[in-house]
């Protein structure tokens, strides 16, 4: 049974896959769940005179996303709640995949769990990469990626 594991949540339906499949794994009392919700910096482009409203921009988009982030950080946490869990919360700002790869790391978590999406294009799955995709060569742990039906 794992002891440690790490949950990857965004409040997305895909991630509220992970959340149920951590449930039914039905963790032993003595297991840490870490839940990790990750606020992804919006993306922005500076250009000369305008760098200061840019600036002033993003850092107004990067607090409303982290508020947004926290609501689901604590909507996740009362679902694994719910279901008699303890859970250690985890809000982090950065790129999606390097937050996790790191946090698993320094945790020494035994288990990553992340929802999978079915409705990006593979075009696009195969371009960018998928997270779950991304994660199977940076992990030193298992990896369970959810995923529902078609």
């Amino acid at each position: 049974m794992y002891q440690k594991i790490l949950v990857a949540y965004n409040g997305s339906p895909e991630s509220r896959l992970a959340l149920e499949e951590c449930l039914r794994l039905s963790p032993s009392s003595s297991s840490q769940i870490h839940l990790l919700v990750v606020v992804s910096p919006p993306p922005y482009l500076l250009v000369g005179e305008f760098a200061a409203a840019a600036v002033l921009s993003v850092e107004e988009g990067l607090a409303a996303e982290r508020e947004k982030m926290e609501k689901e950080l604590e909507a996740g946490a009362s679902f694994l709640i719910a279901g008699g869990l303890a859970v250690t919360r985890h809000l982090e700002v950065g790129e999606p995949v390097a937050v996790i790869e790191e946090l698993a790391h320094q945790l020494q978590v035994e288990l990553v769990i992340v929802g999978h999406s079915r409705q990006k294009p593979l075009a696009l799955r195969w371009w960018r990469g998928s997270t779950d995709t991304l994660l199977v060569g940076k992990l030193r742990c298992s990896l369970l990626v959810a995923s529902g039906p078609h």
